[in-house]
């Protein structure tokens, strides 16, 4: 029937990726839980037609998805508005301590609700459940897993939705379509071998009422949990307010990369290169396929022919350049400002933004000047050809472009730097040191002094 176009709307799991399911002009695909999909099934999705019209829904995309988004290959909505009356899950890390889990059920059954144990492992649940039980013997104890018999667990599933059970210890089969408003607190055991994007799903098992939630994450000591495994932790702890999936999904692209997001290659090298960099690649490949002209903004502080000789400038610094937690203390207001001061034109704009800041929470301290003084020099860099600045024990050096057959050392604006060096005094020297240009300016002794050394330059250029 399928075949023949006689069913309209068909709805099925991912076994309708099976090759025995044929359409006859399939025109949309609707991705329900987009995360719980691997790479190789989406991959499959695109055998069934070239071209179809795809909707994927989902709290936490996929970083794959989402660099496609943000790189413009898709679009992407936002529903930021959380239903009525909800309120944030709390949610804690600590390593595993049975008095708190002891002191976080006693307290939510003291309430009448009910609590979640997600313990991801089959083999020792049970050992769980006598942990707890032997910790809160008054309370109704439930394990669930995904290979018990499928009325077994149904039955469970339903004694505990109507309040029979107290404690549910259960592997990440309830990670997605489970709504019981009277479960409040959430204990994950061994949290550091989730994914951010699961974790973030578990977590929104409870807090489905106006009651207050829990969600504690208890993991080994601090030195048997790995650098990733730690910054997913503090990802989810950070974020934890209504409609924050957008930004646990960012966290997730930064801590494991967007892979190869034309094959089914998941991991990536985007923390070797820094996302900055790789979107930048991206982007200005999507706009050459899509046949479309890169424009550069001008204003007064722009010099529209040099942009084209490098894409980017590495900043390598001992100062402090940053927005510290004493200044901005709300980590998604400290990410919008990090990205409104990047994506400045001009230095005019970024006087307005420090004014602002200066409005809104008081003097800048010396990192917050820092980083603005960085960013200032970093865009002049890029107009005059400078592939890295470094700023250190009282140098300002900068290495030009590293490709020795640029049409930059044609031009007019390495001419006129050259010039410009050779009118200044002994502490300017230009040296080459192997393939690499570069010139050494001495008694740069902050950012500030940076920005004036390298400000000068460019007046210079210009003139």
């Amino acid at each position: 029937r399928l075949e023949k176009g006689e069913i309209d709307i068909l709805i099925g799991t991912h076994k309708l990726l099976n090759a025995q399911f044929k359409f006859k002009d399939l025109g949309l695909l609707i991705i329900d839980e987009e995360q719980r999909f691997g790479v190789a099934m989406k991959e499959k999705l695109r055998t069934i037609k070239t071209n179809v019209d795809t909707l994927t829904l989902t709290a936490t995309p996929i970083p794959r998805t989402l660099q496609f988004s943000l790189m413009g290959a898709r679009d992407l909505v936002v529903i930021n508005t959380p239903p009525p009356n909800r309120q944030p899950i709390t949610t804690q890390v600590h390593t595993f301590d049975a008095d708190l889990m002891k002191e976080a059920i006693d307290y939510e059954i003291g309430r009448n609700g009910q609590v979640f144990i997600i313990h991801n492992r089959v083999d020792t649940l049970y050992h769980m459940k006598e942990i707890v039980s032997n910790m809160c013997p008054n309370v109704t104890i439930a394990v669930g897993h995904g290979q018990m018999k499928p009325a077994e667990l149904e039955q469970i599933m339903m004694d505990f939705i109507y309040g029979e059970i107290d404690v549910f210890i259960a592997t990440t089969i309830i990670e997605s379509g489970i709504d019981i408003p009277n479960a409040n607190t959430m204990i994950i055991n061994d949290a550091q071998n989730f994914g951010l994007s699961a974790l973030h799903q578990l977590r929104g098992r409870v807090g489905r009422t106006n009651r207050k939630a829990y969600c504690y994450l208890f993991t080994p000591p601090s030195g048997y949990v790995s650098a990733n495994a730690a910054k997913r932790l503090k990802a989810i702890e950070d974020f934890s307010d209504l409609g924050v999936g957008l930004q646990i999904a960012m966290q997730d692209l930064d801590i494991r990369g967007a892979g190869n997001i034309l094959g089914a290659e998941q991991s990536g090298f985007i923390s070797d290169i820094g996302y900055e960099t790789y979107y930048k690649i991206l982007n200005e490949a999507m706009t050459e396929l899509k046949g479309e002209h890169i424009e550069q903004e001008q204003d007064d502080d722009t010099i529209p022919d040099n942009i084209l000789y490098i894409s980017d400038c590495q900043i390598d610094t001992e100062y402090e350049a940053h927005i510290p937690d004493s200044y901005v203390s709300n980590m998604n207001e400290k990410m919008r400002l990090y990205r409104t001061i990047d994506s400045a034109t001009s230095f005019d704009q970024l006087d307005l933004l420090q004014e602002s800041l200066v409005d809104r929470f008081g003097t800048l301290p010396e990192a917050v000047i820092n980083f603005i003084n960085i960013v200032k020099i970093r865009k002049l860099a890029l107009e005059l050809g400078f592939e890295k600045v470094i700023l250190k024990n009282g140098y300002f050096i900068v290495h030009f472009v590293l490709n020795p057959k640029s049409a930059y050392y044609g031009s007019k604006v390495f001419e006129n730097i050259m010039k410009y060096i050779s009118e200044m005094e002994d502490n300017y020297k230009f040296k080459i040191k192997g393939d690499i240009n570069l010139l050494s300016i001495a008694q740069v002794n902050n950012t500030a002094t940076a920005f004036s050394v390298i400000e000068k330059m460019s007046q210079y250029v210009k003139s």
